[in-house]
């Protein structure tokens, strides 16, 4: 998703209301059944990958924005952590 089509999608919803993000995943290999997490979303990170999947470095990489969400313990230690890495 691009951020213009994300842009566009919440410009339909009332302004005031909360946003979440909700990562839905399989309970296990062999059930239909499926859990979803729902988090608050505490920021939003540009970022940059410097490999691609098979590990190899990307020179221009597309930059990607991630919201990101979860426990605010968990949040907190992935921000610092990518704080720490900047440094």
């Amino acid at each position: 998703m691009r951020v213009h089509e994300l842009i566009d999608i919440l410009s339909d919803q009332p302004a005031d209301a909360e946003v979440e993000l909700a990562v839905i995943a399989p309970v296990d290999g062999e059930s239909d059944d499926i859990t979803v997490d729902r988090y608050f979303v505490d920021g939003v990170l540009p970022w940059q990958d410097a490999e691609d999947d098979d590990g190899a470095e990307i020179d221009d990489g597309e930059l990607t924005i991630w919201l990101v969400g979860g426990e605010e313990g968990d949040v907190n230690a992935f921000l610092d952590a990518i704080e720490q890495s900047d440094d």
